[in-house]
C-alpha cells in the first residue's frame, strides 16, 4: 500500500509546460530548463524573433585594444605604377613636371599626351621601364598615361 502524502516530482497531470517543437533546437548542455524540457530564459532576456538563433552572449563585447606602437609599413595598397598629385610644369608635351602630396618631384615623359595645365590635379600611370628623356627636375618617369582629376 502506498502512502498519498508521499511527495512525487512530477506536477499533477495536466500542469506540465508544452514540450517544444519539433523543429526547436536543442538547449546547451547544462542549460536550465522547465520541468517540461523547455529551456528558460533569465529574467529580463528577450525570446529570440521566430527563425533567429539565439544571442551567444547577452554581455556586451569586449573593447579592442589600444595598439603599442605605429604599423611598421604602410597599411594602405597602393599600385607602384600610379602617382596622384599637382602638374607643375605643364604644356603640350612630351615634358610634364608633377609634385607628390608628400612633396617627391617627378619629370614625367610621354609623347602624344597632349595639353595638360599647370596647376591641374592628375592621377598619372607611369611606366617605370620606359627610357626617361630629361625633363627637368625630378624623377624621370616614362607616362602612360594622365588622367586630369580637376
Amino acid at each position: 500500500m502506498t502512502d498519498d502524502r508521499t511527495p512525487t516530482t512530477d506536477p499533477p497531470a495536466g500542469t506540465r509546460a508544452p514540450a517544444p517543437p519539433a523543429d526547436a533546437p536543442a538547449p546547451p548542455p547544462g542549460a536550465p530548463t522547465t520541468p517540461g524540457g523547455s529551456p528558460t530564459m533569465p529574467a529580463g532576456a528577450a525570446a529570440p524573433a521566430a527563425g533567429r538563433p539565439a544571442p551567444l552572449s547577452a554581455a556586451p563585447p569586449p573593447a579592442p585594444r589600444r595598439p603599442a606602437a605605429p604599423p611598421r609599413h604602410p597599411t594602405d595598397r597602393r599600385r607602384p605604377d600610379r602617382l596622384a598629385g599637382r602638374i607643375t610644369r605643364g604644356g603640350d608635351g612630351p615634358c610634364y613636371g608633377l609634385v607628390t602630396d608628400d612633396g617627391h618631384e617627378y619629370a614625367l615623359h610621354g609623347p602624344g599626351l597632349g595639353t595638360v595645365t599647370a596647376g591641374s590635379t592628375v592621377v598619372v600611370t607611369v611606366d617605370p621601364a620606359a627610357p626617361p628623356a630629361a625633363c627637368g627636375p625630378g624623377t624621370p618617369v616614362g607616362v602612360v598615361r594622365i588622367s586630369v582629376v580637376r
